[in-house]
């Protein structure tokens, strides 16, 4: 986006992606206290849900996108960005030939599909393919 002529952003510009950035999850080694801390400094929601026989710890971050947290052994806690695509096995694909590896093969869950790829120089990003009427 480029705002140098002091103009506004284009039409162009403000159209949504084609693939949105739809749900940012938290990777921490100590779910209690990083919970306590976002929904203590920026009021965000934490809620536990049940989806069939798993649950999940849900984190309202506002009117635009949702969140999660996950407890899992590691060092450095981290925020994995889901992006929805149309079909995570083939946008999966495509990401291995372009040279990412591939951390977590697409795998079904309740609510869709997922799969997680390291970019060759970049973060890990998350791939999300929703079931038909399922959680976005």
């Amino acid at each position: 986006m480029s705002f140098a002529t002091g103009a506004g952003p284009t039409k162009q510009e403000m159209r949504a992606p084609a693939n949105p950035v739809v749900h940012l999850e938290l990777h921490t080694g100590n779910l209690p206290r990083a919970c306590g801390f976002y929904t203590s400094l920026f009021d965000w929601r934490a809620e536990t849900v049940h989806i069939g026989a798993r649950s999940y710890l849900t984190l309202g971050l506002g009117n635009r996108i949702e969140g999660g947290v996950t407890e899992a052994d590691i060092e450095q806690p981290l925020w994995i960005p889901y992006v929805e695509v149309d079909n995570v096995t083939t946008v999966t694909q495509r990401a291995s030939q372009l040279g990412a590896s591939v951390e977590l093969g697409p795998r079904e869950g309740p609510a869709g599909w997922r799969s997680v790829i390291a970019p060759p120089a970049g973060a890990a990003i998350a791939l999300w393919q929703p079931k038909p009427g399922g959680l976005r």
